[in-house]
């Protein structure tokens, strides 16, 4: 039998998107797999190059960004908070219970925590549900609904609320990364988020009948697509 790696030793994004395709696509992981890549994200916690006291990635992704499960490409401040954000969601996912994982992701949740409260305080551009941009709140609520933090339930109500206030013409949203968010949203329960997706329905119908191609994110987005519309 072929075992199952999700770690890849140079990139914390890479194995937080392993982690993601596994639990995307329903893969049965082994629990060897689940405690070693749960043991190798929770090493980074708190190494120079995080986020604060989220999950640091490697100098290359600093220096040149990370690809998000879906494709989109984000650099800079942003990659390094979204990464730390994934790393935390994909902990959640793998749930092994090891008491050095859980601690972790103890202290990167109160440091982000602490974090989101002093932003939502100080900037009127942030409140419970939005942080900084809109790649980044989707990523807080790509944590969020793993379990991440507290309040979730209002905190995704208020963040709905600004991203419908950045609806375009054409069936997106203004700085938030379009199938980034489009995964979010199919994750979410309630009126809001059906409200979303339905505004932006043409462009996810238009790639749900896409023929099929090789690119590993071109699969997910399309696949995804069919979820989104599912979910209607």
């Amino acid at each position: 039998m072929t075992r199952m790696h999700l770690v890849h030793p140079n990139s914390l994004s890479d194995t937080v998107n392993a982690v993601n395709e596994a639990f995307f696509f329903e893969a049965p992981i082994p629990n060897a797999a689940r405690r070693e890549a749960a043991a190798w994200i929770a090493a980074r916690q708190g190494l120079p190059g995080a986020y604060g006291g989220l999950f640091a990635g490697f100098p290359a992704e600093r220096s040149t960004g990370i690809q998000l499960f879906t494709g989109e490409r984000v650099t800079s401040a942003s990659a390094r908070h979204i990464l730390g954000e994934e790393a935390c969601r994909a902990l959640r996912l793998l749930n092994v219970g090891e008491p050095a994982t859980a601690a972790a992701l103890g202290r990167a949740n109160d440091w982000l925590a602490d974090r989101l409260r002093l932003a939502a305080a100080h900037s009127p551009r942030n409140n419970d549900g939005v942080f900084c941009c809109g790649k980044c709140t989707v990523g807080l609520w790509r944590h969020i609904l793993s379990g991440g933090l507290d309040r979730h339930e209002h905190r995704l109500q208020l963040g709905l609320t600004r991203l419908r206030a950045e609806r375009t013409i054409n069936g997106a949203w203004r700085a938030f990364p379009f199938w980034y968010t489009v995964l979010a949203l199919a994750e979410m329960d309630g009126r809001q988020a059906r409200e979303e997706l339905t505004h932006a329905a043409r462009r996810i119908e238009a790639e749900a009948h896409r023929p099929a191609r090789p690119s590993p994110h071109a699969t997910r987005r399309n696949t995804l697509a069919r979820r989104a519309l599912a979910h209607l």
